[in-house]
């Protein structure tokens, strides 16, 4: 603490005196910004320590909030507990972080970036491969990229990467899911978001059925804009929501158009973000409300699907009091889809012994990568892992019945 006090004191002391040159300004700012850089790694190491140490776990709160007692915005204090977080397990950019080489802008997209690689590969990164990844992205910070355009290649490598071990295309990886209500200092709110096709073609379906044009009270076109327009039905549907008590037990009410091609059928589509893959056509089948709309080669509609596939209220009480929550992970219930067993596109019924509750990430990963759902002698669903994570597809029970006992039964 001695030395820091000094550093500090000393620093205090820097001023621009009167008679300095450009050349005397410019080398003290650069000197300032390696100073500041250090600080910022040392703070993201420090804040990481305060994390393990349990620190503010013993008055029952969270390191983050102490760092922000401690005066840090509440960006930066998550920012400093990423980048604390990540060090560990890289190999270079912790060396170039102390020196001071980056800002703690341009290590935070290092760190985002080479973790949004990792969620693209199907089974993770080996410690080479993260490293490959790791001189990738320094190279770009080394040569002058911004935060941004770092972000923007860590996403092509990701893309690759998905390619290459058989994982989801960017659109459909629903691991990559972001999304963040912020609020602003003028006592407003920043809505961000990165979502995968579905979320996305819900949510614009959703907004665009609501946002429509509407006369002023004098007659008088409708004075808002467009983003007014989406605003105002954003609030309508969060009022929707806010006004179901047990949300979870109704039909489905986002309603979504896919059209199929009759000579090309993996070629589907959805009505506003465009083209997805046979998985996610296949996931979707299960329970959202979707007409299907058979195309000929001159896009004409020759046949219209039916909303049958979609499980009653009654059907989704019976599986949620049966399977509690998702039989995959065990999330809540309210957060559940009711996927077909034996897919509605092959044959399935829509009935209760073709039916359990998977929450969506778990509803998309059992669509993509091979799992399979069979109802056991016990009446009650069993997952069997595909052969690149269990050779033998040892059948597994559902999360709300995982004891020593079932877990040693077949199903």
């Amino acid at each position: 603490m001695g030395e820091l006090s000094t550093i500090i004191a000393r620093t205090r002391e820097v001023t621009v005196a009167d008679t300095a040159s450009g050349r005397q300004v410019f080398d003290a700012t650069t000197a300032l910004m390696e100073l500041r850089n250090i600080v910022d790694h040392q703070l993201a190491v420090h804040a990481a320590a305060l994390d393990r140490l349990g620190v503010a776990r013993r008055s029952g709160g969270t390191t983050r909030n102490l760092l922000m007692q401690m005066g840090a915005a509440p960006a930066v204090a998550s920012r400093w507990l990423r980048i604390g977080a990540a060090m560990s397990m890289l190999q270079r950019l912790p060396g170039y972080a102390g020196d001071g080489v980056f800002s703690g802008e341009h290590v935070a997209a290092m760190v985002a970036g080479l973790a949004h690689i990792d969620r693209r590969a199907a089974d993770g990164l080996c410690d080479e491969e993260r490293l490959e990844h790791e001189r990738a992205l320094i190279a770009h910070a080394l040569s002058g990229a911004t935060p941004r355009e770092i972000e923007k290649v860590a996403r092509g490598l990701g893309n690759q990467v998905a390619a290459d071990t058989g994982g989801p295309p960017a659109g459909e990886d629903r691991r990559i899911n972001e999304f963040s209500v912020e609020p602003t200092t003028d006592g407003r709110v920043t809505v961000q978001g990165d979502l995968d096709v579905v979320i996305g073609e819900k949510l614009t379906a959703a907004i665009d059925s609501l946002t429509t044009a509407r006369p002023e009270p004098d007659g008088s076109p409708d004075a808002r804009s467009r983003g007014a327009q989406r605003a105002d039905a954003l609030e309508q549907i969060l009022d929707a929501a806010a006004g179901s008590n047990i949300p979870f037990m109704t039909a489905p009410k986002t309603h979504i158009n896919l059209t199929i091609p009759v000579d090309t059928p993996d070629l589907a589509s959805l009505q506003w973000l465009g083209p997805i893959s046979q998985a996610t056509a296949r996931m979707l089948a299960c329970d959202a409300a979707i007409t299907e709309i058979i195309i000929d080669g001159h896009r004409a509609p020759l046949d219209m699907g039916y909303e049958q596939r979609l499980f009653t209220p009654h059907q989704r009480k019976a599986i949620i009091t049966r399977d509690q929550c998702c039989i995959k992970c065990g999330a809540p219930a309210s957060w559940g889809h009711v996927h077909h067993m034996i897919f509605w596109s092959d044959g399935g019924p829509t009935d209760l012994d073709n039916g359990c509750l998977l929450c969506p990430s778990c509803h998309a990963h059992v669509h993509a990568h091979g799992w399979d759902i069979v109802l056991g002698l016990d009446r009650h669903p069993w997952l069997i892992p595909p052969t690149d994570i269990d050779p033998h597809r040892t059948p597994q029970p559902a999360y709300n019945r995982r004891t020593p006992h079932l877990d040693t039964i077949a199903a």
